[in-house]
């Protein structure tokens, strides 16, 4: 099965950092879900994916769903990178550092998950692992000044 990537998604249920919930045990997994429509969920439930329904809290509304996605550093870590000063700044995000995406303001996120099929007894299915991630970050006015390009530093034993 080939990885599958989102453009422009938003997120749920952040958990980056792998904190004790309700749903997640201390020492837990780092997760989060992407909100889909209701074409998304068909197409990924087809293909195995454990698409989740989200409670209606109005009978009016159209349905929505999410796909959990879980952030794996066991195997091979995934490749997460903030953007910033209006696309010119790109950060490696680590998983020391990663735990930052549960409280960052978000403008955008492209995403791409590694897919992986499972079998235990009559069970099956696919889970979403978290392969790469861009993550726009939403800059205040203060965060645009401040990141101004004034030009290369110049050493100060720098000669002509």
């Amino acid at each position: 099965m080939n990885d599958v990537t989102f453009r422009n998604v938003r997120i749920i249920f952040r958990n980056f950092a792998g904190a004790p919930t309700r749903f997640n045990a201390a020492g837990g997994k780092r997760t989060f879900s992407i909100l889909l429509n209701e074409n998304e969920a068909n197409e990924l439930s087809s293909m195995g994916f454990n698409v989740k329904a989200l409670k209606q809290r109005d009978p009016d509304d159209d349905p929505a769903f999410h796909l959990p996605v879980e952030v794996s550093y066991r195997v091979k870590p995934p490749r997460i990178v903030f953007v910033s000063n209006q696309g010119r700044k790109r950060t490696v995000i680590d998983e020391d550092t990663v735990s930052l995406i549960d409280y960052t303001e978000i403008e955008k996120i492209d995403l791409t998950i590694n897919p992986y099929q499972w079998e235990m007894e009559n069970a099956h299915g696919v889970k979403a692992y978290l392969k790469t991630m861009y993550v726009t970050i939403r800059e205040d006015e203060l965060d645009i000044e401040y990141a101004q390009d004034f030009g290369p530093e110049v050493p100060a034993d720098y000669e002509e």
